[in-house]
């Protein structure tokens, strides 16, 4: 069975796991989110993707769940060479590692060898899956959920090879 949501409700299925999220994202396209204009602006002229303190939400939320012995895992299928979009993230990615969250990055090349969807999905607590859905510009238009174990495990699957693949973001910028 499955279910659209979207909104306040699609968040709360996100923020609603227990022990571990995990997210896949296969857009290089800036993800249209009004609240990434201004940072994203800012950040073409030079800035931190955080220096507006936009994030601070986020990344505490992050702080305090790795503290509590959740995990979120999140794997990005970026172009080489990257895109703009891509550079911002790369800069944002410094702060919430930091605050816990597990971030990795595979080559899209890479992505289409192992057989991984194109779509953007989260896993919650290995037993939920969200599929988003997007918009023409790019926004977020919501979720169908999947509980159905068949879906669960194929997603699940999805998961481990993507993270078998990629390569965790101090590796892969470098530090």
């Amino acid at each position: 069975m499955s279910t659209f949501v979207s909104g306040q409700e699609f968040a709360d299925f996100v923020l609603g796991f227990q022990h571990t999220a995990f997210r896949l994202e296969q857009r290089d396209d800036q993800y249209h989110d009004p609240e990434e204009d201004e940072p994203f602006r800012r950040f073409m002229q030079g800035e931190p993707a955080t220096v507006t303190g936009w994030n601070d939400e986020w990344e505490e939320m992050l702080r305090r769940r790795t503290a509590d012995g959740q995990r979120m895992t999140r794997v990005r299928v970026v172009a080489e060479p990257h895109t703009d979009y891509t550079r911002f993230l790369l800069d944002l990615a410094r702060v919430n590692v930091a605050a816990g969250e597990d971030i990795r990055y595979l080559s899209r090349e890479r992505a289409r060898e192992t057989g991984l969807p194109q779509e953007d999905f989260w896993l919650i607590d290995s037993s939920r899956v969200a599929v988003m859905r997007f918009e023409e510009d790019n926004a977020l238009a919501g979720a169908v959920l999947y509980d159905d174990p068949a879906v669960v495990v194929r997603h699940c699957y999805y998961r481990d090879v993507a993270c078998h693949f990629a390569i965790p973001y101090q590796e892969y910028v470098g530090s």
